[in-house]
């Protein structure tokens, strides 16, 4: 495609996508808003951290990096502010690139202090490990110009942010079910982004990459050059 080509018309969502976004919508800024109690009143002991050791430092700037990714990456989703790769685009995943960055090195210290053992550790540790990696694959991409790759990478990374979300279904779940706490925690270590990944993956190859643009001389000098 050249610049002088347009784009086809991005297909307006059918109903069960709008609804489904609203939804997400609604989960995401009640879970934003839920634990901005961490920001508002910060824990002073570990107990108020949820056992975790290194909670009262550093939870929450998890929390602050978290909620800095989770919403932001929501507003991506709004087909204004995603078509093409400058801004208002550009600037958001700026902001959700530093949110992810930030609350994934703070989840791998907390997941080293976890209260439910080495289980848990290894399951928190790993949702980190992977959002940061994920995330900075993808802001590697959309610098050399490679915006499918990039959108790829960034859907990965998005589906590790929702983390923060469906932990917070599965939590209320163990009290309902009056289950032991502990054991329960460390599946919940791994369903909370396992699960969110494998959707991704079977999106990425279920549906049809959309028309990107061609990329801004400045893209195709860094990719030559």
């Amino acid at each position: 495609m050249t610049a002088t080509e347009t784009l086809p018309p991005t297909p307006r969502p059918s109903w069960l996508t709008r609804t489904a976004w609203t939804v997400l919508a609604i989960l995401c800024l009640a879970v934003a808003a839920w634990s901005a109690r961490y920001l508002l009143d910060p824990p002073q002991s570990p107990a108020e951290a949820l056992g975790n050791g290194f909670g009262v430092v550093w939870l929450p700037v998890h929390v602050a990096g978290a909620l800095t990714a989770l919403v932001p990456g929501l507003l991506q989703f709004i087909p204004a502010l995603r078509r093409g790769a400058g801004p208002p685009h550009r600037w958001v995943g700026r902001v959700y690139v530093l949110g992810c960055l930030v609350g994934g090195a703070a989840g791998l210290i907390l997941a080293l202090g976890s209260s439910a053992g080495p289980i848990a550790t290894a399951g928190f540790g790993s949702l980190g490990s992977l959002w940061i990696a994920f995330t900075l694959l993808g802001l590697g991409a959309a610098i050399r110009g490679r915006f499918a790759d990039h959108r790829r990478w960034m859907i990965r990374s998005w589906a590790l942010t929702l983390a923060a979300v469906t932990l917070r279904i599965y939590l209320p779940l163990v009290m309902i079910l009056d289950l032991p706490f502990p054991p329960a925690y460390r599946v919940i270590s791994f369903l909370c982004w396992v699960p969110n990944l494998v959707a991704a993956e079977l999106w990425l190859r279920l549906r049809p990459s959309p028309p990107l643009p061609a990329p801004r001389a400045s893209d195709r000098r860094a990719q030559t050059g």
